[in-house]
């Protein structure tokens, strides 16, 4: 049987360190002192780590009193360990032992599995969490890179390059958002990109990354949909509506006259070769996106955008030990982490803090990002969604209803017909605010809402530049900066 420890190549390490404690740094950022089998040697790493930390020397003396105050100390191992052979390749026996932890700690696991299947009797699900769980952890420990040499750097750099140039200078170097317009603002959301789309509701939160993931199914990319609202055949039937442009209400009662059955049987067709997986299961922790999506992505590595519907419906791992803004923080990172990792853009909805309402300029801002600090640190894009038009017609809605309560019949009469009105129209003009992009400019894309099929589509599509900037969310008009449509 293969031993999972060994002591010399433990008391090697440690001796070279006590004999030139500039190294111990380095050690430290590969190795924790749970890596290390025998307990002592834990101890001393440990004691080690205390004594770097408080600038002190890392030698003989200082080490015994430190452990001597835990009665940790052992006279007999410390001797041993100072007698250990010198060593110059530090490197090599430091990732022996961290092979050797990883050993112990998949045995462990195995341990574990036993237990948690057979005597705490628990659900096969449960168990494969668990599992999953604890192989990341183990993973994300024995991995450890080195800083990227400037020769490698530049390869890449070039590949790129050439990769770019491939595309015949097109201004669109990343996956394409969809939408034309925005493609010339961002040039496509990049490879390992975070993109953070916000809005309050009725906005459209959902319908337009909806919109998008139809677009990257058409051009035989595959889409991953964490749906932690809405189950799976509500969001194929809203994309239906898109892609048919057959009124989303018609498909929900099924009143279709036989060209739409026609034009539906054929898109229904077409959709179910396209590669959209959606978990809709309601709940999901950064370890259920992660495992799930690393999964999904080494079985088809044709998955080119994730979409997560919507961030604050995501639990942290550790939720009773941690306030909400820490778990948001959690998951922000982990899923900047996960983008990176995976290289694709992954896209995550979230919401926006209800005090906007109470300003004349509801239009959203950084600020208003609900627990917006890790949000918008770990974003590489952050969109707003805003239509005017919804204001405008909680306005005039609020304004009729004052009318009818005094009794004023003009003003009623008025009122109904402006609210009829506006609630008639078929399109919705449209803000996608680009409220931080870390590659490029900020900005605003005009966007139209088309209400019945639940489908934005560019506003006067290859339309000239924007002039509005915004910088760091600051939309104050006394600067001139943003010119606010007038409203009723």
């Amino acid at each position: 049987m293969q031993e999972l420890y060994n002591l010399n190549i433990e008391r090697a390490v440690l001796s070279a360190i006590i004999f030139d404690p500039e190294i111990y740094e380095e050690v430290a950022s590969y190795l924790k002192p749970k890596d290390f089998y025998l307990p002592f040697h834990q101890h001393l790493f440990a004691a080690m780590e205390r004594l770097f930390e408080k600038e002190q020397p890392i030698d003989e003396e200082f080490l015994r009193k430190e452990l001597q105050k835990e009665d940790k100390f052992d006279e007999i191992a410390m001797i041993e360990v100072l007698s250990a052979n010198p060593i110059t390749n530090t490197k090599a026996y430091v990732s022996e032992i961290k092979a050797y932890s990883n050993k112990r700690s998949l045995v462990t696991l195995a341990t574990e599995i036993k237990k948690l299947t057979i005597e705490d009797d628990l659900e096969a699900i449960d168990v494969m969490d668990r599992v999953e769980q604890k192989l990341y952890e183990i993973t994300q420990e024995s991995v450890n890179d080195d800083f990227k040499a400037s020769e490698k750097i530049a390869v890449d750099t070039l590949n790129e390059i050439e990769r770019l140039k491939a595309l015949s200078n097109s201004k669109l170097i990343g996956v394409d958002t969809g939408f034309e317009n925005l493609n010339d603002k961002t040039s496509g959301f990049g490879k390992g990109d975070l993109v953070i789309i916000a809005a309050r509701p009725a906005m459209g939160k959902t319908a337009i990354v909806l919109n998008m993931a139809l677009k990257a199914l058409e051009r035989g990319e595959g889409v991953a949909f964490f749906s932690l609202e809405m189950p799976a055949e509500q969001l194929m039937m809203r994309m239906l509506a898109a892609k048919t442009s057959i009124p989303l209400q018609a498909l929900r009662v099924g009143n279709l006259v036989d060209d739409e059955w026609t034009r539906l049987t054929s898109a229904m067709d077409e959709m179910s070769r396209r590669k959209l997986f959606v978990d809709d299961g309601g709940y999901a922790t950064i370890h259920h996106v992660r495992s799930k999506l690393r999964k999904l992505k080494s079985q088809h590595p044709e998955v080119s955008l994730a979409i997560i519907d919507y961030l604050q419906l995501m639990s942290g791992e550790n939720r009773s030990q941690a306030g909400r803004q820490q778990e948001i923080s959690e998951i922000s990172r982990g899923l900047k982490q996960l983008a990176r990792e995976l290289e694709i853009p992954i896209i995550a909805l979230s919401q926006l803090n209800r005090s906007l309402e109470s300003r004349e300029n509801k239009r959203p801002m950084l600020s208003d990002l609900r627990e917006s600090g890790a949000i918008e640190q770990d974003a590489d894009i952050i969109l707003f969604v805003y239509r005017d038009g919804i204001y405008k017609e909680n306005q005039i809605k609020e304004k009729l209803e004052r009318a009818k309560a005094e009794d004023k019949q003009s003003d009623v009469e008025k009122y109904e017909a402006l609210y009829n009105e506006l609630k008639r129209r078929e399109e919705d003009e449209t803000e996608l605010i680009i409220g931080k992009q870390r590659n490029g400019p900020t900005g605003t894309v005009e966007l139209l809402f088309q209400k019945r099929f639940t489908r934005f589509i560019d506003k006067n599509p290859k339309a000239a530049p924007y002039e509005v900037i915004f910088e760091s969310g600051d939309y104050d008009t006394s600067e001139g900066k943003v010119e606010i449509p007038p409203t009723i």
